[in-house]
């Protein structure tokens, strides 16, 4: 029996999550250099795994790895261009390169794929404010707020805010 694509992509979706289950394992317990080992590993086993390649990411963004941790996501994008969340740590991380183009240009591409979805808003948001352009950044971290954020954040983003004001 045929499986419909459907099916096709649900069975490598089980596989590929397989594959990185360790690794994800050790970033929970913030074993980032054995995440790291286990995730490379991975890649090269199966160089088609889009997971491994976003969970490298993060993995290399905790240990300050930038433009690693860039290339990493940039990889899972070329697999999978629907990923949301690998869209939107690119997005973070070609914010702090310096490269705010980018980062708006993968911002805004996450923010078609995902209107209203509170991580890509708090990204985009964050990129117009590194930009300097206080009114973009106003409207994404006001729509972000509104969101109803985890209270860490929301403090940090309100912040921000009241000094884009006070810059007035």
């Amino acid at each position: 029996m045929t499986k419909t694509p459907e099916e096709e992509a649900a069975a490598h979706d089980a596989v590929w999550w397989d594959e990185v289950e360790e690794a994800t394992e050790l970033l929970h317990e913030e074993r980032f250099d054995d995440a790291l080992l286990a995730l490379r590993s991975v890649a090269i086993k199966n160089p088609r795994n889009p997971y491994s390649y976003y969970f490298l990411g993060i993995a290399l963004f905790e240990v300050g790895e930038m433009e690693p941790a860039r290339d990493a996501y940039r990889a899972c994008l070329k697999l999978a261009p629907t990923h949301l969340g690998a869209r939107v740590a690119l997005c973070h991380v070609l914010r702090q390169l310096g490269d705010l183009r980018g980062a708006l240009r993968e911002g805004l591409a996450a923010l078609a794929q995902a209107p209203g979805d509170s991580d890509v808003l708090h990204a985009i948001g964050l990129a117009y404010y590194a930009r300097g352009d206080k009114a973009s950044a106003k409207k994404y971290l006001d729509a972000f707020l509104a969101s109803k954020p985890e209270f860490e954040v929301a403090t940090e983003v309100r912040a921000m805010l009241s000094s884009l004001e006070g810059e007035n």
